[in-house]
């Protein structure tokens, strides 16, 4: 991305994939790619250099709209402070109902709570269907089902649980990052502090 400066101040964002035309100058768009920085800022294009520092992981936070801003001979586009996605359920207020927007006290939107623990109750239900056929061939036929895999659905069940209340006791959303943030051990295996839902060893 590119920026037009013109007497110190940005006018024009610029996608480079076309060219462009400069009081009675007109450029291609090979400007973009052949020429080199010293050339396109000699006609007040500038390259647009990503300032991240303030942009946070969005499966956790809104980040703002970048702003540009042209100084020190460069333009950056940089964001504003990020807001934490609400980490529990909203209910409507008072001045929701009274703005006829709902009824005071029901739900208003799912948290991410919410969200993250039906996706963790999804998951299990999936690992438990791979084995859910020993299951139906007992009801249907008395064999019984192998220990190994009663201890596996327990396990799996119990897991789930424990995840769920992790989930469930998170203070606030930089606590449910933290959960699923892995980070490498000294045996170098990469692991989260909210675990992962037991396998079948095969």
């Amino acid at each position: 991305m590119f920026a037009l400066v013109e007497d110190g101040s940005i006018t024009k964002m610029l996608s480079g994939n076309r060219g462009i035309t400069l009081g009675d100058n007109q450029y291609p768009k090979a400007i973009f790619t052949l020429w080199s920085k010293s050339e396109r800022e000699a006609i007040g294009i500038y390259e647009v250099e990503f300032d991240n520092t303030n942009k946070k992981d969005e499966a956790w936070y809104i980040n703002t709209n970048v702003s540009y801003a042209f100084a020190g001979g460069k333009v950056t586009a940089s964001y504003g402070s990020a807001t934490a996605k609400a980490h529990a359920d909203t209910l409507f207020t008072a001045q929701d109902e009274a703005d006829g927007l709902g009824t005071e006290g029901e739900l208003n939107t799912r948290g991410l709570k919410y969200k993250l623990i039906q996706t963790i109750k999804k998951q299990a239900a999936g690992i438990l269907q791979d084995t859910d056929w020993y299951i139906t061939r007992k009801a249907d036929a008395s064999t019984a089902v192998p220990s190994a895999i009663t201890t596996h659905r327990a396990a799996v069940r119990t897991k789930c649980a424990e995840m769920e209340t992790a989930i469930t006791n998170a203070a606030d959303t930089p606590a449910l990052e933290t959960l699923y943030t892995y980070t490498e051990q000294e045996d170098g295996s990469v692991t989260r502090p909210l675990g992962e839902l037991p396998t079948l060893e095969v």
